[in-house]
């Protein structure tokens, strides 16, 4: 019983050693999305149908199809690992997706397939949420203020339009990725993965209007590789 015991023991050990070597071993791929040449300004949003949305704002609300900041950084692009690594089970923490201030929160919400949405109304108006895939199911849910979250999900990977139908300017994207390595730029245009074992990869960048850009990078360690992307203005 002693040995049996012992050997167990071991086995535990040289399991927990496996994972943490695994976890040490690990790197990841960082950088910047940047755009370059003609970039229009945004398009002002004609709110005023709804004041208590308009109200929200401290100036003039304006489309997120391309929004650039300092240097040319290029907020609201999808980073992700679009090919290497293993299949990955969706998670069971749903994501959140809101309509706050007549806008959809975040411009784009990303999720794994299988993943569960949930996306709730926080404003004061009725809303509707119309997402207009290709090949996934398309649904549209009247949503007035107060009601339960709409919970769905989506079973293939796709970049899906939503929109809602009352009011024209609320224009979103919902991405849904085979990965959980994925990263959505901000005001700065910088991403991170981490957590990548060694192998090859291929890190897309993806931006709704923009386009989409490969690059593949090899991960021999827990080196982080410093990877750009950079667009052109249309």
């Amino acid at each position: 019983m002693k040995t049996r015991q012992f050997i167990g023991s071991v086995l535990v050990a040289f399991a927990g050693l496996l994972v943490s070597s695994s976890a040490w071993c690990a790197g990841g791929v960082s950088g910047k999305v940047t755009v370059t040449g003609q970039v229009s300004k945004p398009k002002p949003i004609n709110m005023t149908s709804e004041p208590d949305c308009a109200k929200q704002y401290t100036g003039t609300p304006t489309a997120e199809d391309v929004v650039a900041g300092a240097s040319g950084a290029l907020k609201n692009v999808v980073v992700y690992i679009s090919a290497g690594g293993s299949e990955e089970t969706a998670p069971t923490q749903p994501v959140n997706m809101t309509q706050k201030a007549c806008r959809f929160a975040p411009h784009i919400t990303v999720m794994q397939a299988g993943q569960e949405i949930q996306i709730v109304n926080s404003d004061t108006t009725s809303h509707n949420v119309h997402p207009i895939p290709t090949s996934n199911r398309e649904w549209n849910k009247a949503q007035p203020p107060g009601t339960p979250a709409i919970s769905e999900k989506f079973a293939r990977e796709e970049f899906i339009p939503v929109k809602c139908n009352i009011h024209p300017w609320m224009r979103g994207y919902i991405a849904v990725l085979k990965t959980s390595h994925y990263s959505v730029t901000g005001d700065d245009g910088a991403f991170s993965l981490g957590n990548l074992p060694p192998g090859k990869y291929t890190i897309t960048a993806w931006h709704e209007t923009l386009g989409k850009q490969t690059q593949e990078v090899t991960i021999t360690g827990n080196e982080n590789q410093p990877i750009n992307f950079t667009f052109t203005g249309k």
